[in-house]
């Protein structure tokens, strides 16, 4: 069978809320006072801080990139610690895995400190234990780094492991990385995008749309080479 490996943010737990909150409040210290969740939407499945660099020079804003950083960090923290939830049938989806001893890992683009917090006030961490943060490569998604060094990390040839993906440019990461892909777009309405109809399986109505089931089957009926 397939190793699997999971994005975190949009894919295993409802934490988009919670990064657009903590950006809004990051921008709104340096001046920006009408960042909407729209224009939050259009770097769901960029890294914070691919993020940050963007808005930074988009903004006009003086202070350091490293200081945006650290503020939306520290602002995150303080929301994902009270509220983020596990998708029911995501976690059922790892639970099954984890009972069938399949490798598995976390990749994303949150910092490490923010992947360690979800995990473990979801309950997760028991069940994930190999995690890799963007922080820990040289390119976030797009590129396929995160998504290669978790394979390290599993022992798992790159072509032997499946990413689990929300967003688009992780589907990009995962085909750049020589990686099948389940797809379950947290934007709905980004389900046709081109990087998403190469996925082994799409869910197109998202989460609403997911089944743990058809994913296990899915992942099952692909051995590992």
């Amino acid at each position: 069978m397939l190793s699997v490996i999971f994005d975190l943010d949009g894919t295993l737990v409802d934490s988009e809320p919670n990064y657009y909150e903590s950006g809004r409040r990051t921008l709104e210290r340096h001046g920006v006072t009408d960042f909407t969740w729209e224009e939050h939407s259009r770097f769901i499945g960029i890294g914070t801080l691919e993020t940050l660099e963007v808005l930074r020079e988009r903004y006009g804003i003086e202070a350091p990139v490293e200081q945006l950083l650290a503020e939306q960090n520290a602002a995150y923290l303080e929301l994902a610690s009270a509220q983020t939830e596990a998708f029911p049938e995501m976690r059922k989806f790892v639970e099954r895995l984890h009972s069938e001893g399949v490798p598995m890992a976390v990749a994303s683009g949150s910092s490490r400190e923010a992947i360690d917090a979800v995990l473990a006030g979801t309950g997760l961490d028991a069940l994930l234990t190999t995690v890799v943060s963007a922080e820990e490569v040289t390119h976030g998604k797009p590129a396929p780094d995160v998504f290669l060094e978790a394979a390290r990390r599993l022992g798992s040839d790159p072509a032997d492991c499946v990413v689990v993906e929300d967003a688009a440019p992780g589907a990009a990461a995962a085909r750049a990385a020589g990686m099948g892909c389940l797809a379950v777009p947290y934007v709905r309405t980004t389900a046709g995008d081109p990087a998403f109809t190469g996925a082994g399986l799409l869910f197109r109505g998202g989460q609403r749309e997911f089944s743990a089931e058809t994913a296990y089957e899915w992942v099952s009926e692909h051995p590992a080479a």
